[in-house]
């Protein structure tokens, strides 16, 4: 009996150590990082709550001053990891947020907050920023204004309220001239991002700014996007967009609202030169400009003997790259939607769009999307393209 008792105790107080240390070494990090995630909640929750104070009360309020105009209908976060070093740690964190009235599905990005504990425990906020590798938010870079149009929502930093309603004007004529060719079964609305420069564009792309000289706006997203997929930003350059022209204003404008129009439709097996020169056709659709106006760099090309011998390859549409040649390889696009609109017919060209999206992979979208909707083949296509271009370029 004497050695029952023994050898139970000796379990017993086994089991107590591994309990002890194991566990206790488990809910210390696990304390700091649900302490952490308490005080994010509450942080999110001012946000939401517009509630200055509250905000303040959980650390730094410099980004609650700069993001105030931001309609926001949900703001949350969630921590990823935690490296603590005493009274201070470094937080890995999760943000998802969604526009009201834009955003069907929340927005994520990366983000990494410094935070520190005081002499009660308590932790707070020293500083929130774009994780390493993700790309800044608008506040980011200053306190943002925002212009509502009657389509379109407008967020900019260091620009004015005059620019700002601009841009809110081109958005709200873009859209129903997107709707009229595309259709209908789309959000109809769109969120256009201004920064104050170059720069300030490149940061919200996590890319060099040296990527987007010349380029007056991109459009974000993911291709093949499901319905409740977040939208897509439409990102301007202000620098580039500035040499543009009343007309090459809008036409921009509604070429990168075409992308937010066709996401759902375009993926993986989508060309370039379908998805950027479908972009290009809605653009110049309704603005009466001829193939040699709108073209250019290409009707230089084939009036000197250069004519292309195919379609363009998607690495043709690098920013980085010659801009003649990235010019060409726009106008091909454009060329070749236009002619399917002008031999086929306007509703002929959206469903050979889509008809190419529905394919998961690049290999043989096309040729059985010509088969089945254009009733040709791509040797005939090209064939007939570079006829038309001699006929319209030439």
């Amino acid at each position: 009996m004497a050695g029952r008792r023994s050898g139970s105790a000796v379990v017993a107080l086994v089991v107590l150590l591994v309990a002890l240390v194991g566990c206790g070494g488990r809910s210390a990090a696990d304390s700091a990082t649900a302490d952490v995630q308490r005080l994010l909640d509450r942080r999110a929750a001012a946000v939401l709550d517009r509630d200055a104070r509250a905000y303040e009360r959980t650390g730094t309020g410099v980004d609650f001053a700069r993001l105030r105009a931001v309609p926001l209908a949900a703001w949350s976060y969630r921590v990823t990891e935690l490296r603590r070093t005493g009274d201070t740690a470094t937080a890995d964190a999760e943000l998802r947020y969604r526009v009201a009235g834009y955003d069907r599905a929340p927005v994520t990005a990366g983000r990494t907050l410094r935070l520190s504990r005081d002499a009660d425990g308590r932790w707070s906020v020293d500083a929130d920023r774009p994780a390493r590798k993700s790309a800044q938010q608008l506040w980011d870079q200053g306190a943002v204004q925002a212009v509502r149009g009657a389509r379109s929502l407008v967020l900019g930093v260091g620009q004015s309220g005059r620019s700002l309603r601009d841009f809110a004007d081109l958005a709200d004529r873009a859209v129903p001239a997107v709707s009229e060719a595309w259709g209908t079964d789309w959000s109809r609305h769109v969120v256009v991002l201004v920064p104050k420069s170059l720069e300030g564009m490149a940061g919200l792309l996590g890319s060099p700014a040296s990527s987007y000289r010349g380029i007056a706006a991109v459009t974000t997203g993911e291709t093949g996007a499901p319905a409740r997929a977040p939208a897509d930003r439409i990102i301007v350059n202000p620098d580039a967009f500035a040499l543009l022209g009343g007309l090459g204003e809008q036409v921009v404008v509604t070429h990168e609202t075409t992308h937010v129009a066709t996401r759902a439709h375009t993926g993986a097996a989508t060309p370039l030169w379908l998805s950027e020169g479908y972009a290009d056709w809605v653009g110049y659709r309704a603005t009466g400009r001829i193939p040699s106006e709108a073209a250019p760099e290409l009707s230089r090309a084939v009036s000197q003997g250069q004519l292309p011998q195919a379609l363009p390859e998607d690495e043709d549409f690098g920013f980085t790259g010659d801009a003649s040649r990235l010019a060409r390889a726009y106008e091909s696009g454009w060329t070749a939607c236009r002619l399917i609109a002008d031999r086929w017919g306007e509703s002929r060209l959206g469903e050979f769009y889509r008809a190419v999206g529905e394919h998961r992979k690049r290999a043989g979208a096309v040729a059985e999307a010509m088969r089945e909707v254009l009733g040709t083949t791509p040797e005939a296509f090209t064939q007939e393209w570079q006829e038309y271009l001699r006929a319209q370029l030439g």
